[in-house]
């Protein structure tokens, strides 16, 4: 068979997940804080008017050399092409959806709404801060956790004082809310 007539991957042509992020759930907003929303669509920006731009001068230079099945540059360069439009269709499907919720306007509250970064204590009286931001947005190195996950849906709308259960794969644990912060009004 003719190399023209196979995939370099397995994945479908028209996949648009980048691989890092969680799927949302179907039929559910996509929410992120101002600040994860302009950190997304930085991106966006970047890699439309810098990285690909010059990704293609690339490719270009290294097509005008001639015998494109050998040349590294050229053969790169279309694979790094590829993931650019990639990762440039998957920002754009999640900045169209996206719904900018600011956390601020909290501020003082003590129930727990997206954006709260949130203080609890398990019956071991281990304790815990999380701050429940978007899909796109989350670090748990850093205590970022989705609004969509098992943790954060167990503590939205519970306030400071309220006992939560949260399903774990150990078992169920109960949580204590001791504090809900919110970022200052800017």
């Amino acid at each position: 068979m003719s190399k023209a007539f196979t995939r370099e991957s397995d994945a479908p042509d028209d996949e648009d997940d980048d691989g890092g992020a969680a799927p949302l759930p179907g039929g559910v907003r996509n929410y992120m804080t101002p600040a994860g929303h302009q950190t997304l669509r930085a991106e966006l920006l970047h890699l439309l008017d810098e990285e690909r731009p010059r990704v293609v001068e690339v490719v270009h230079w290294a097509a005008s050399n001639g015998d494109r099945s050998e040349n590294g540059d050229y053969l790169y360069g279309k694979k790094r092409l590829r993931e650019i439009d990639r990762r440039i269709r998957y920002l754009t499907k999640r900045l169209d959806v996206a719904v900018v919720a600011d956390p601020s306007l909290h501020h003082g509250n003590d129930q727990v709404f997206f954006g709260a970064t949130v203080t609890v204590e398990n019956a071991r009286g281990e304790q815990r801060t999380v701050t429940i931001k978007g899909v796109d947005e989350t670090d748990p190195l850093r205590g970022e956790v989705s609004w969509v996950s098992p943790i954060a849906q167990a503590l939205l709308k519970a306030r400071v004082g309220d006992e939560v259960v949260l399903q774990t794969p150990g078992g169920r644990e109960v949580l204590e809310v001791l504090e809900v912060r919110y970022p200052a009004p800017d």
